[in-house]
């Protein structure tokens, strides 16, 4: 790509953003009443699970019969470019002990707040309208904390003050907001960052992850590859980028990960770009664990 070929605009991308509404049918492009919602997030749950199989709770074949109540951790999640929270309150919260959301976009952030209090105080309605049941939030056995900021300089390992936070509190007043994390989960927003800036994200995020079995999912849009080459498509309305199968493995080869599985999503509606889930870890020891689990 050459210096002259047109690549996100951070100020332009929030622009375009702030002007859609501030819930799922905004973050969605139009099919957040449809659906996608639902299918999206069973299958994010499920290629989590596949992964992490210990984070399921309920008896199930996936979960390995090595594992124990006793031996049971609080599972930490990062939520990137978050929107409203939907990936937060739908898949992260069903699966992990606390959530970590940050997000650029002054409505979305504040709208996913609101929810997140809503859910706090047992409402059934946030102030917005919104039917809200964040899972745990309310019996303060699970959290989400709040981050406003931009991916090209955010830091998951020293993520910085809060905005906010509901759900459980950390005894003697300890934020604990620079822990690692057991799943960093980048979905449908990594197309605002060039090249540089998105493999320098995966670099600093690779430095937040807690163990060799931790890992960073990626969810997002592919277009086609012609040329069977790393391909990108510029789209000016919302200044992003959909980027090819090929051009996401140049990126995490260039960030120094590995995929250790990867699935197309099936189920959404037709007409849209083909959505991939990816899981790039620091290096194939995952591999090795899993086999021990």
């Amino acid at each position: 790509m050459s210096s002259t070929d047109p690549a996100p605009d951070l100020d332009a991308g929030i622009q375009y953003w702030a002007n859609q509404p501030a819930n799922y049918d905004g973050v969605l492009g139009g099919f957040g009443t449809g659906p996608l919602p639902r299918v999206d997030a069973a299958g994010s749950r499920r290629f989590l699970l596949d992964l992490l199989p210990e984070l399921c709770t309920v008896p199930s074949p996936f979960q390995s019969l090595s594992t124990h109540p006793s031996d049971t951790k609080r599972v930490r999640a990062l939520d990137v470019g978050a929107g409203v929270g939907r990936i937060t309150s739908d898949v992260l919260l069903h699966l992990v002990s606390d959530v970590a959301l940050v997000e650029p976009v002054e409505s979305f952030i504040e709208e996913a707040r609101s929810r997140g209090k809503a859910s706090e105080s047992g409402a059934e309605f946030n102030e917005s309208g919104y039917r809200v049941s964040w899972k745990g939030i309310a019996d303060r056995s699970k959290s989400v904390t709040f981050f406003k900021g931009a991916l090209q300089t955010f830091d998951p390992a020293a993520p910085g003050t809060p905005l906010d936070r509901v759900g459980c509190l950390p005894p003697d007043g300890d934020g604990n907001t620079e822990s690692k994390f057991d799943v960093i989960w980048c979905q449908w927003c990594l197309g605002h960052l060039k090249d540089d800036d998105l493999v320098r994200f995966l670099e600093r995020s690779k430095m937040a992850l807690r163990d060799a079995k931790s890992l960073i999912v990626v969810k997002e849009n592919l277009c086609a590859e012609p040329k069977n080459e790393p391909t990108t498509v510029f789209d000016e309305e919302d200044s992003s980028f959909t980027r090819s199968d090929l051009a996401f493995k140049k990126i995490f080869q260039d960030a120094g990960l590995e995929i250790v599985c990867e699935k197309i999503q099936h189920g959404l509606p037709n007409g849209l770009y083909p959505v991939k889930m990816y899981a790039p870890v620091i290096s194939l020891n995952f591999l090795s664990v899993l086999t021990r689990i």
